[in-house]
């Protein structure tokens, strides 16, 4: 049974466990099961009740150079951790407690520097294992080609099991991506091996995607290797200009991301939400900026953008068009804390 959340008002305070939780996990973590569903942070697991307000699609660091020209060596992570660090304490003073950190391997994954982060601002933070194929495979180092899906999967566990890059650090979920007019043979492959992974080790699969049409065919991929739809997080829904296309794979199972968020988009994102609302289907929402982004190579990292906006915008418009606290506690509190859980969800 899924452990009930405690009531919070939007802004209220809530305080962190300190220190990193020390609890085994078994490779399949089953709802009534064993060990009851956690969360995995960079400090370790919690409990899904303590992640609060969650961001569930975010960036500290991003580096676009390329998987063959990756390189640690890019960026000096004291001057990364000086210039992210106020943008991570900022969320927490405006009521956020848990940021999902997306980047992927081979694009600027961090995991010591997240943890470093998550000391010092008090926050929750989750990375993630996995590959992200879009941008014409800028970003997949070459073996991806060549290994099957079950020799990724077999990479992509390993860390789940023992860690990433002997840093300790656990991924709370699998990130994938993919692009195109439909599913390349590789792309095809890369949701196997996250339809595999999750099946060993009840970690969420987010998906960069977009367009509805690319969201279909992989929850077609999970349904093959008997992965529930309640598994997969559609990233980047708001690219989806139809809202009937956008309810059809909510009403599916699946968790609709919509994570690009800025004030320009204010009108747009009351507009969907309220659809989903008005359809029953407030319950699959995760909302978050895609912001953030030191990037290596540039001068002082680049322009930063916070992490702010949907607190001191989007929340009030929210408000004021008519939601209600509860609703909004659903889409940033309860739905965050039920898709991140570690869980295998199978056919």
């Amino acid at each position: 049974m899924q452990p009930k959340l405690c009531r919070r008002t939007f802004l209220g305070r809530v305080t962190l466990a300190a220190g990193t939780v020390s609890l085994a996990f078994s490779d399949e973590t089953r709802s009534g099961e064993g060990t009851p569903p956690r969360v995995m942070t960079v400090l370790g697991p919690v409990h899904p009740g303590e992640l609060g307000v969650t961001l569930t699609h975010e960036h500290v660091l991003v580096d676009f150079i390329g998987a063959d020209k990756i390189s640690r060596d890019r960026y000096r992570a004291d001057d990364a951790f000086a210039k992210i660090l106020p943008h991570l304490k900022r969320v927490r003073e405006l009521g956020g407690r848990t940021l999902v950190e997306c980047t992927p391997a081979y694009l600027g994954r961090d995991p010591a520097l997240l943890q470093r982060l998550a000391t010092a601002s008090g926050l929750h933070l989750i990375t993630n294992t996995g590959y992200y194929g879009a941008a014409d495979n800028k970003f997949l180092p070459a073996h991806t080609f060549t290994e099957s899906a079950d020799q990724l999967a077999d990479r992509w566990l390993k860390e789940w099991r023992q860690g990433i890059d002997g840093t300790g650090v656990r991924p709370g979920f699998i990130k994938i991506g993919v692009g195109g007019d439909t599913l390349s043979d590789v792309h095809r492959k890369l949701v196997r091996a996250a339809a595999r992974t999750h099946r060993a080790s009840g970690l969420t699969v987010a998906s960069h995607t977009g367009p509805a049409k690319l969201a279909l065919e992989q929850l077609e991929v999970l349904r093959e290797e008997g992965v529930e739809a309640r598994a997969f997080v559609w990233v980047h829904a708001q690219a989806e200009s139809g809202p009937t296309v956008r309810l059809k794979v909510a009403e599916a199972g699946a968790w609709v991301s919509l994570d690009g968020y800025g004030p320009a988009e204010t009108k747009r994102y009351v507009e969907i939400l309220t659809a989903l609302r008005d359809r029953g289907r407030l319950g699959q929402v995760l909302l978050s900026h895609d912001a953030g982004w030191y990037r290596p190579g540039e001068p002082e990292g680049g322009q930063f953008r916070p992490f702010d906006a949907l607190f001191k915008v989007l929340v009030p418009k929210l408000k004021e068009d008519g939601f209600s606290q509860a609703e909004i506690d659903q889409v940033l509190v309860r739905n965050p804390a039920e898709a991140f859980a570690v869980r295998v969800r199978t056919r």
